[in-house]
């Protein structure tokens, strides 16, 4: 081979190189990819892998289809109660349509969290104004966060974007506010806490009445069971007395005296002034 022909088919071996090089292009699999020819956009809906170009006519732009944070900065907003409150959130997005993504925000992730913060500032000041901060505070938020992401997924898709979630960090109360509504919740504790003692003292007099109520019933029911059982004791006493009486009168009264006479000389310091021959004594007698 002559040296003239070696002189020409390095060169032209090695534009087939360059230009086979430059018709192909690899998209990953974490990246979007969109053809241009002459700078016009033809082809946005490339699968990760292996793809064909022409050279220096067609030129391709990839952009990064993982999920993206915008962290928005704190945000005042107000409430239905006219009051501020301070809101710190974050979104999670990715590139849905890269075509549209490339037309509206020229495939610009700052254009597109400048976008996305307008649209979620707008969206959370229309839900934040027709809540209270008590319902801000203990609602639960992930109410919130559905609401969030039905109103803006449909706009965020104009921009070719996809919305993975929203969510909201904290709330915090500015300084003028916090004294405010930490009085007004305060004397709302206090004012339930009152009617809790309320209910409790009114209960409480219920049952002590029902109590002294039960008391009095067992009481009198008491006294009544026992003035029958006396009755009927009193009653089978005398008919016992009267039934021993009738069989030994004469025994029965000498039981009875002694009884008496252990009852009055029971005690040492009384004096008993009686005749000698009194009844009392008549079994002291010698004749008896």
């Amino acid at each position: 081979m002559s040296s003239k022909t070696t002189q020409v088919l390095i060169p032209a071996g090695l534009t087939l190189c360059v230009l086979a090089y430059m018709s192909v292009f690899y998209v990953k699999e974490n990246e979007k990819a969109i053809l241009f020819r002459l700078g016009e956009m033809v082809t946005s809906d490339y699968t990760p892998g292996l793809h064909f170009k022409t050279p220096i006519i067609n030129n391709v732009s990839t952009f990064d289809a993982r999920v993206l944070t915008l962290d928005a900065k704190s945000e005042r907003f107000l409430t239905s109660e006219k009051k501020n409150v301070i809101v710190d959130s974050f979104v999670k997005w990715r590139i849905g349509d890269v075509g549209l993504f490339y037309t509206t925000v020229g495939g610009d992730e700052f254009q597109a969290n400048l976008r996305l913060d307008q649209i979620m500032k707008d969206a959370m000041r229309s839900e934040f104004g027709v809540r209270t901060i008590k319902q801000l505070i203990s609602e639960d938020r992930n109410e919130l966060r559905q609401t969030l992401l039905a109103k803006l997924a449909p706009t965020a898709e104009k921009f070719g974007i996809e919305l993975i979630d929203i969510r909201v960090k904290r709330i915090d109360l500015p300084p003028e506010v916090s004294s405010s509504v930490y009085q007004r919740m305060r004397a709302e504790r206090e004012r339930v806490a009152r009617e809790f003692r309320s209910q409790g003292a009114e209960s409480a007099e219920q049952i002590s009445a029902e109590a002294d109520k039960q008391k009095h019933v067992i009481v009198a029911n008491a006294q009544r069971d026992s003035e029958n059982i006396r009755g009927r004791g009193d009653a089978q006493s005398a008919e016992i007395y009267a039934k021993s009486y009738g069989k030994n009168p004469e025994f029965y009264a000498f039981y009875r005296s002694l009884q008496a006479y252990q009852t009055s000389f029971e005690k040492t310091q009384d004096t008993l002034v009686l005749k000698p021959n009194s009844d009392f004594f008549k079994y002291f007698s010698s004749e008896k």
